[in-house]
């Protein structure tokens, strides 16, 4: 199917984004099939002339290569528009004319040129931000959304480090591993995309608000592929991951549970042919044990950036701040307002969880006074305190 540069602005390109409208937004007309019909006949327009053709009959046998509309799905294209569809297609086109706006279908030349060969790709995006990004090499990072503090700082300073490499970060906005991502790759040079699994002009969680706005304002892109006004549903999110995946070389899982979203994109990321990579983790810890069984499937094992960077052969990152095992100057800072007291403390710490009597145990002090160091500690931003009452030391 020819690509365009972009939809003509007169009153044929209402006519053109109400058919591409038509085609993605109507009722028992999957993706897939909609791709398929669209790849074969070249436009939506075409497709929606078909629909007025009788639907072959099952006697022409499952040889042939042109996919075919039933009955149902022709009389649903041929049906005339309704109030609601009509009324999108007016929101529609009224939105995509204000600055910083675009409606990319899957004709346009600035579709993200690997998403085009998944087999089920959006036919629409809504693009808010700097939309150039969407053709440019990309990463995917996600985690999960209740993450631990050095889950949040660890996709933090992944996606400072590959963006500042050229990398654009792909994220799905949400809380957690998402959210620290987005805000990694915003810090320097580099710069992030949030896809999302409402409508564009839709924010959730609403307490992303404000980084949604620094997305769009400060060189990032926003896109979603669903019609305007759709709110948060839980079937959208493994929709929305399957593109994260899909416009991405390849995918990191920060920390994710057996049974997290997360693993949905790896997967996705593996169908589709993309790299997945995954930083391991404590044994102890419930928010490794998701990347673990990725490693075991055949996720790449990654400690450092540059480990990606190498897999996709792209030159060097620079160095992560404060990551390296010798290098304590950030630690060193964080401490000097401790009593010398709490040192011992944070030496007999490891990054393995740990409770406090055995802390207390290993250096022989009374629980009361290890809970007093470890308050210290935490306030200092080197311990995490985790669920159920465990500690663990932070890499910064």
């Amino acid at each position: 199917m020819p690509a365009t540069d972009s939809l003509p602005s007169s009153s044929h390109a209402a006519e053109e984004i109400a058919a591409w409208l038509r085609l993605a937004y109507t009722p028992g007309i999957s993706r897939l099939a909609a791709a398929r019909l669209l790849r074969h006949h070249g436009t939506p327009q075409a497709v929606l002339a078909a629909s007025h053709v009788a639907p072959a009959s099952h006697e022409d046998g499952p040889h042939e290569d042109v996919p075919r509309l039933t009955a149902g799905q022709a009389a649903a294209l041929r049906a005339p528009a309704t109030a609601v569809q009509q009324a999108l297609l007016d929101t529609t086109m009224a939105w995509s004319m204000r600055p910083g706006h675009r409606l990319l279908t899957f004709a346009d030349t600035a579709y993200p040129p690997l998403l085009r060969e998944i087999a089920d790709p959006p036919l629409l995006l809504h693009a808010c931000g700097n939309s150039a990004l969407l053709a440019r090499a990309a990463l995917g990072i996600v985690g999960s959304r209740n993450a631990t503090v050095q889950g949040r700082l660890n996709a933090q300073r992944f996606a400072h480090s590959l963006a500042g490499a050229g990398l654009t970060i792909v994220s799905g906005l949400a809380l957690g591993i998402d959210a620290a991502a987005h805000a990694g790759a915003l810090q320097g040079e580099g710069s992030t995309v949030a896809v999302i699994g409402t409508g564009i002009d839709v924010v959730y969680p609403a307490t992303n608000a404000g980084l949604a706005r620094r997305i769009a304002q400060e060189g990032g892109c926003i896109v979603s592929e669903f019609a305007l006004g759709t709110p948060a549903r839980a079937p959208h999110f493994p929709i929305r991951n399957r593109t994260i995946s899909g416009m991405t070389r390849g995918v990191l899982v920060v920390e994710a549970a057996e049974r997290s979203g997360s693993l949905i994109t790896a997967r996705c990321a593996g169908e589709q042919g993309r790299d997945v990579f995954a930083i391991p983790g404590s044994i102890h810890a419930t928010l490794s044990k998701g990347c673990h069984r990725l490693i075991r499937e055949g996720a790449l094992l990654v400690e450092t950036a540059d480990d990606i960077l190498a897999a996709l052969r792209i030159g060097d990152a620079a160095r992560m701040p404060c990551v390296d095992e010798g290098n304590a100057s950030c630690e060193d800072a964080m401490l000097t307002s401790l009593q010398h007291a709490a040192r011992p403390l944070l030496d007999a710490l490891t990054y393995d969880p740990v409770g406090i009597d055995e802390l207390a145990s290993r250096l022989q002090l009374d629980a009361a006074a290890t809970q007093a160091s470890l308050l210290a500690l935490e306030l200092a931003g080197v311990v995490e305190r985790l669920p159920g009452g465990a500690f663990q030391r932070l890499k910064r």
